[in-house]
């Protein structure tokens, strides 16, 4: 007997037949990313033999030397989602401002954010590296897209995901009815449903924090570290510490094995704002964590309530288990005064449409 072998096509199509207000628009663009992945898969996995290691001569819109695979990633899924006419608009990391679709090509009723190749620092090293992505549905009026359009929040999303490529290739993403992870069976060339209705497990075991900042980090954050460590008050077990340097990774083990990814901003400096994309990064781990039965913060309160100001706004990220990003919270309420006047004028502004 075989059990029953589901491929994210039959998933995707599934869920759809399930939920009546699903449409076939979204069900084709999440087929759409998937290909793209298995795309960006090929390479990732050959790239030493393709010479599409190292940089490029060019820098994106934060001023980031771009990687070779970096392009390659942004070109792959804006060429594979700029015709079809499920979107009206795309936002990429990679680029300082909307990316319109082609004249020549109609218009849909979605808007594509996405982080082409996040970690791409670590290509060269052979490290786990990821895709994000995140879709909302158009709101303005007119056939094009506008910033009015990208400019939600994650509360606002109707699909999101990502793609870790590393020892396997596995796409993970939610439509809101769970979170669900195929890995890429390179025989079959197809993603199969490996991971069904993820939860993040308790007791957590992890967290994950570059502590070579720490110096730079407010008090309440020391402590909260601190506490994780089991040194602080009040007394908890100790957790294990891990860290990739590629939010993907650090957040995928997080989510299946239990455990808190933070990235706060500075206590003075150039990133008291913090240094994560909102946009590209947050909103749609917010959305996974949340339909994991996880939370995600900036450190005042819930990431998916978090109105856009900007395209590329920057915000402090805690994703985890829900009691260590609710407890990360009380540290920052209970310390970090000062930094909370300068950062909360900055969360509340209102979008630059």
């Amino acid at each position: 007997m075989y059990s029953r072998i589901t491929t994210i096509d039959r998933h995707i199509l599934d869920q759809q037949r399930r939920f009546p207000s699903a449409t076939g628009e979204l069900t084709s663009l999440l087929y759409d990313m998937a290909l793209a992945a298995k795309i960006i898969a090929r390479e990732t996995t050959r790239a030493g033999l393709a010479g599409i290691l190292g940089s490029t001569e060019t820098s994106n819109t934060y001023g980031e030397q771009q990687q070779k695979l970096d392009v390659f990633a942004d070109q792959v899924i804006f060429r594979m989602n700029d015709h079809t006419e499920r979107l009206c608009a795309m936002a990429s990391e990679e680029h300082e401002d909307l990316l319109e679709i082609p004249a020549h090509y109609g218009t849909g009723k979605y808007v594509l954010l996405y982080d082409p190749l996040d970690g791409s620092t670590n290509i060269d090293v052979n490290v786990s590296i990821g895709t994000i992505f995140a879709i909302h549905r158009k709101v303005s009026t007119g056939g094009r897209g506008t910033l009015q359009d990208v400019l939600q929040p994650a509360s606002h999303l109707v699909a999101a995901g990502y793609v870790i490529y590393g020892s396997s290739t596995m796409m993970v993403y939610s439509t809101g009815q769970g979170v669900h992870g195929f890995t890429l069976d390179p025989s079959m060339g197809e993603f199969l449903l490996s991971h069904e209705d993820i939860r993040i497990p308790e007791p957590p075991k992890f967290f994950s924090a570059n502590l070579g900042y720490e110096h730079v980090w407010s008090e309440g954050i020391r402590r909260y570290t601190r506490w994780l460590q089991g040194l602080g008050e009040p007394p908890r077990s100790p957790l294990g510490q891990r860290y990739i340097g590629s939010m993907v990774s650090d957040f995928h083990r997080n989510l299946l094995q239990g455990g808190v990814f933070y990235y706060p901003a500075d206590a003075a400096g150039s990133r008291q704002y913090g240094k994560l994309r909102l946009m590209f990064e947050a909103q749609a781990f917010a959305y996974l964590a949340y339909h994991a039965g996880g939370a995600c913060s900036d450190g005042l309160g819930p990431i998916l309530d978090i109105q856009p100001h900007h395209l590329h706004q920057r915000v402090p990220v805690f994703v985890g288990n829900r009691d260590l990003v609710a407890r990360a919270e009380d540290f920052i309420h209970r310390y970090d005064d000062e930094w909370m006047a300068v950062y909360r004028p900055y969360r509340e502004r209102q979008p630059d449409l």
